[in-house]
């Protein structure tokens, strides 16, 4: 039985986007990448160690240890009188985690939430209640691949949670971003006004 012209038309002109695809491609990639960081986390797989994002224009690498579960950005309820980085509590899973514009507590530009934007909240391990907004996630990078930029020492009063500096076969710079000193930086600590 063939289909008549004008019912090809309107199955073409009424059809509804593929939600239900794009979702589906979007948990098996979601289970992939846990499955990966959890075998780098493991040792099995050595090479991957480091979860590449751009956090404003700035390409930065997660260690894996410290990096949790990476959200797409929903609700995050604004907190009166603290800091203009400090975004404010989303609720992940049951667990209210403070967000934080890493980007405007570097003193940049507030970061502009679009459809790339993710939460990365801290790993458990941490032991801190909070995520850091990134404008992308970038994926899993292998800094074994990267160069090593010389004078390797970034650590300063300025930002000491920036330990090391890469370069990838592309020229693009990655600074490794250390979160268990972040948390214990006084600044990133005093949130209130």
């Amino acid at each position: 039985m063939t289909q008549s012209t004008s019912d090809i038309v309107s199955d073409k002109i009424f059809k509804k986007p593929d939600t239900v695809g794009r979702r589906t491609r979007l948990r098996e990639f979601q289970s992939q990448l846990v499955e990966r960081m959890q075998a780098a986390r493991s040792g099995v797989d050595a090479r991957v160690n480091q979860l590449g994002v751009m956090i404003g224009q700035n390409r930065w690498l997660l260690n894996l240890q410290e990096a949790g579960e990476i959200v797409s950005v929903g609700a995050i309820t604004q907190v009166p009188l603290t800091r203009d980085w400090f975004l404010g509590l989303a609720n992940i899973r049951g667990n209210l985690i403070s967000v934080i514009d890493f980007a405007r507590f570097q003193g940049q530009a507030p970061s502009q939430i679009d459809k790339d934007c993710r939460i990365v909240a801290f790993a458990p391990g941490l032991s801190f209640n909070s995520g850091l907004l990134v404008s992308r996630v970038m994926g899993l990078r292998n800094i074994a691949e990267m160069e090593l930029q010389a004078g390797n020492s970034l650590t300063d009063d300025a930002a000491p949670w920036a330990t090391k500096r890469y370069v990838d076969n592309e020229s693009q710079v990655w600074t490794e971003l250390n979160l268990s000193l972040v948390v214990q930086d006084p600044q990133f600590l005093h949130v209130g006004l």
